[in-house]
Formats: structure tokens, sequence, C-alpha cells
């Protein structure tokens, strides 16, 4: 089976700014599922091994799409490198559901796309921002969750968050790169002033989508039971732990071998089988 790759794609979206996507597709003549990966906190749609996901998402059938959040610190022009702190530092989740809407309404107008099956894919906090979108939107039928969160209302506490409002900004090292990734006061407003729409634990309970939720019993960023929460508020929902597994499955960047990591492989593999089941 051939399999197009349709790679840095601009996608302009007016309430953000140009960011950038990916499909990869077979070469057939039916309608294909139209599946989205969303990217997590300090991700991006290059990260690890996204690509050679990407490719086996295709060749079972289905438009695979993955993309860069508008302000998650990599550009147009540098995907790959987090070369503009600035537009790290002013993100927000107000934004990344407008660029997540502005990849839905892009993909779903092609013409090898099945508009009738669209599903979400979010890792981490692509997870939490994903369950949101799958509320909000009717037009989602499927989501999927990699190691989420349950919650967007992950901000520093007590003498930290204080310190934060008063300085308006605070600094978390990225270990990978050894950069100092600002975290402007701005990011905390929107969550305050959106409060209501950035409640995942409502958003979970109240979306009627397929849901499949995956999480590694080893994930040292998100503990696994926030994904026994989550099916907990979601109990129509399919909990599907992955022994001994990390928050990224195996992967990390960068990935220099020809096939995904075990763990990573099994989760792609359980994601294929669930939408070719229940979508």
């Amino acid at each position: 089976m051939q399999i197009t790759k349709k790679q840095n794609i601009i996608i302009s979206n007016p309430e953000t700014r140009d960011f950038l996507a990916d499909a990869f597709f077979p070469e057939t003549e039916q309608k294909l599922p139209l599946v989205i990966f969303v990217h997590g906190y300090k991700g991006y749609k290059d990260w690890g091994a996204w690509n050679l996901m990407a490719e086996k998402f295709a060749e079972a059938g289905f438009f695979f799409v993955k993309f860069n959040f508008s302000h998650n610190g990599t550009t147009v022009e540098n995907p790959h490198e987090f070369a503009d702190l600035e537009a790290f530092g002013n993100n927000n989740y107000s934004k990344e559901l407008s660029d997540l809407g502005t990849v839905i309404d892009y993909f779903v107008k092609n013409e090898k796309v099945d508009a009738d099956k669209i599903i979400l894919i979010g890792h981490s906090r692509g997870g939490g921002i994903s369950i949101i979108k799958s509320f909000e939107d009717e037009r989602i039928n499927g989501l999927i969750t990699l190691a989420s969160v349950d919650t967007l209302d992950r901000f520093p506490k007590n003498d930290a968050f204080e310190k934060w409002k008063e300085a308006g900004v605070y600094y978390v090292m990225n270990g990978r790169t050894k950069q100092e990734m600002p975290h402007y006061y701005q990011f905390y407003e929107d969550f305050e002033n959106n409060f209501h729409r950035f409640d995942v634990e409502r958003a979970t309970e109240m979306a009627k989508v397929h849901y499949l939720i995956i999480h590694g019993t080893d994930d040292e960023a998100v503990n696994v039971k926030s994904a026994e929460h989550l099916h907990i508020l979601n109990p129509n929902s399919e909990l599907y732990l992955i022994e001994k597994a990390n928050h990224t499955f195996g992967a990390k960047e960068p990935w220099e071998e020809s096939k995904q990591p075990k763990d990573l492989n099994e989760v792609t593999e359980k994601c294929i089988t669930f939408i070719k089941e229940k979508i």
C-alpha cells in the first residue's frame, strides 16, 4: 500500500498565528477516518517516534494528522526546536483549543476524509485538551487519551504561586535542551477566566464519544491514578493499562531506530483496533 506523507503544511489561525501540520494517509478511493494527534506540554509533532506512529496509522487505513500548537515554542521556519520561547511563555489553553478547532476545520474538508468519523488522540496535557474539545465539538465521535492529565489546574501552589503572580513569569528547565522555559502569568489568568470551560472532570463526564484511556503503570510524569479517575468519571470508557510503561511509552527524543519502542507499538495497535471496532 502506498502511503502519502504531506509534511509541514502551513495552517493559519487568525486567533493565534500560523503553525505546521502533517498528514499521513494511504492512496485509496475510499474516504478515510480522520485521526488527529494532539501533543502535550513541551511536545511537538516531530518529537520522538511520532512519525513512526503516524505511518502505522496510515498503513491501517486512516488519515492521520499531527500538528504543532501555534505557541508550543516551535516556529514555521524551525519546527524541531524551541526557537521562540516568548511564544511558549504566552501559550494558554484557549489558544490550544482554538488551534485544535482550526486543524479539525482544515482537514475535515479534505476529499479523502470521512467527515462522519473524527477521532482525537491526546498525549499528556494534550489529553486534557482533547477531552474538552470532544465535549465541545459534536463532530468528534472518538477519543483516545495517552498518559493524560485529569485536570488542567497544574500551576504552582502557595508561595511559588504568589512569587509567579508578583514577578509575572516563572521558568521551568527543559531537561533535554537545558533551556529555561518561561510561563507568563497570563497562562493562569486565562485558566481562571475560563474555569468552567477548562473543567476536564466535567467534560469527561459529559463527552458523548467512544473513549479509550491508555496509561503506563510506571508513568513518572502523570500518575496512573489519573487514568483510573478518568475511567470512573466516564464509566462507558475503556481503560487499558500497560505494565511498566513510562510517560512516553518508551520513546525519547531523538528516536533513531526504524521501529517504534515496544510499548508505543502496543499503544498504536490498541488504538487502531479500538477505532476499527467502535467507529
